[in-house]
């Protein structure tokens, strides 16, 4: 059993550790290796972000799935969701992204679906996988798999752009897009160069759009507030029309009013749930449960369904399968896409925004504006806590005998006549996390989100 190893890079729902101990080549071969025997795959593809580990790690899993007798289908520099694609559109049996997104320098790791582009997480297959790479007692098989590159940008961009009528986009409009020097720069090239051709009155100003490993300009991740400064300040100097910018596998994107506003993806998921059912009257949106309130009231007035779903990807996948939904969207700027596998996609919301813009003739503040007055939020905050499981029963204790409505599908809900709040626990680290929003009243709202502060430090 000398092989016997524990690997601590797999998480919950992908796998995310330390470069040198925690993940390195040995341990990409075993995962690779694992992967292609636990799924008997005949043929996968595998992509890598950025980082400077990514190609090293990468061709170490393409040889450990080569060893399992699996043909690999290599497309190079990607970010996760071309890896989504490729999957469904090849009709392929799985796919790897080797990628951190917005972890430190450091780390590394990896995101795994199957056939159709299906999460694998914890309960459906990650946990069997990491087994088996950890024992490495693998079997022989009787041939070793193929190894091919294959360039898959020019489908990959053909379907991102059937999202969107080009005879809608007749506006003149300026776009701030910061890739973060991530994976997400060759892709936005290309849309650029299909704009033009089309002749089409879009202007993208890119900043950050060459792809480095070294982040020269820090890690990309927009949901930090520091993060956010460069993208504002070419909104304002370039006086364009909305900011755009990706982590660094763009599986998420953030953006930014015409005034350099960070815009909470909150009211992102109620602009794209009123995009969709423009065009689809009566389909069903799913949402997560940390703020709720604006969604139901867009989706419903649009003529849609609004579906609660459990907060996390591989939950809102599976609800959007079940119930056959045209979108899905969580505040934490993950969209999900019925036409693209159900999978989440960081290109199509900033398209189909764009495509808002100019059909309504609109700024994006003045699509938002309205939207927060109606309901101010805390945005999500977070506070370590010992026993995050005593604290809300705590919270629920306090407010049970005021409450109008109880859920309990992610952590603990709460509703009142004009205001209500999420708190949950974290899955990845010792903290708590909660989300206030409130009717039309934002003092009410921050008053709120106080007084559950401070009942959390007694």
């Amino acid at each position: 059993m000398e092989n016997s190893i524990k690997l601590t890079c797999f998480k919950a729902y992908d796998i995310r550790g330390k470069l040198g101990e925690e993940l390195n080549e040995d341990v990409a071969y075993r995962i690779g290796r694992a992967y292609g025997e636990y799924l008997q795959a005949k043929t996968v593809v595998v992509g890598a972000d950025v980082r400077l580990s990514s190609e090293s790690l990468k061709l170490a899993l393409a040889s450990g799935l080569q060893d399992a007798g699996v043909n690999v289908v290599d497309i190079g520099l990607a970010g996760t969701e071309e890896v989504y694609f490729a999957t469904f559109h090849l009709s392929l049996d799985g796919g790897i992204e080797v990628t951190a997104s917005h972890n430190p320098i450091d780390y590394n790791g990896m995101k795994l679906v199957r056939d159709n582009s299906k999460p694998i997480s914890g309960d459906t297959g990650l946990n069997d996988i990491q087994r088996m790479a950890e024992k490495k007692q693998f079997t022989t098989v009787n041939a070793r798999g193929t190894y091919t590159k294959q360039n898959i940008i020019e489908p990959y961009v053909n379907h991102l752009l059937g999202y969107v009528n080009f005879a809608y986009l007749k506006r003149p409009l300026k776009l701030v897009i910061n890739s973060g020097n991530g994976a997400a720069g060759h892709i936005i090239d290309e849309i650029e160069l299909r704009f033009k051709n089309a002749k089409l009155p879009i202007e993208i100003i890119k900043i950050h759009n060459q792809p480095d490993g070294n982040f020269p300009n820090g890690i990309p991740n927009p949901l930090l507030p520091e993060c956010r400064d460069d993208t504002k300040q070419a909104v304002i100097q370039y006086q364009a029309d909305m900011g755009i910018a990706f982590d660094g596998d763009f599986d998420r994107c953030f953006l930014f009013d015409e005034k350099g506003n960070f815009i909470e993806g909150y009211y992102i998921v109620g602009l794209l749930a009123e995009a969709f059912l423009l065009k689809e009257k009566g389909a069903k949106i799913i949402h997560d449960p940390r703020l709720t309130w604006n969604t139901i009231e867009i989706v419903t007035q649009n003529g849609g369904v609004p579906v609660q779903s459990k907060t996390g990807h591989a939950f809102i996948k599976e609800r959007m399968r079940i119930e056959d939904a045209i979108y899905g969207g969580e505040m934490s700027a993950h969209h999900y896409f019925r036409d693209f596998a159900y999978c989440d996609s960081g290109m199509i919301p900033w398209l189909l925004v764009t495509e808002l813009l100019s059909v309504k003739n609109q700024s994006l503040s003045e699509l938002v504006e309205e939207r927060i007055k109606a309901f101010p939020v805390s945005g999500e905050i977070n506070r370590v806590v010992e026993n995050s499981k005593h604290a809300i029963e705590k919270i629920k204790d306090y407010f049970i005998s005021e409450v109008k409505d109880i859920d309990m599908t992610d952590g603990l809900g709460m509703d009142f006549d004009n205001w209500r709040f999420n708190l949950r626990t974290s899955n990845t680290e010792p903290v708590i996390r909660l989300n206030v929003e409130a009717k039309g009243n934002k003092k009410l709202m921050e008053e709120k989100t106080q007084h559950i502060l401070s009942l959390l430090q007694l």
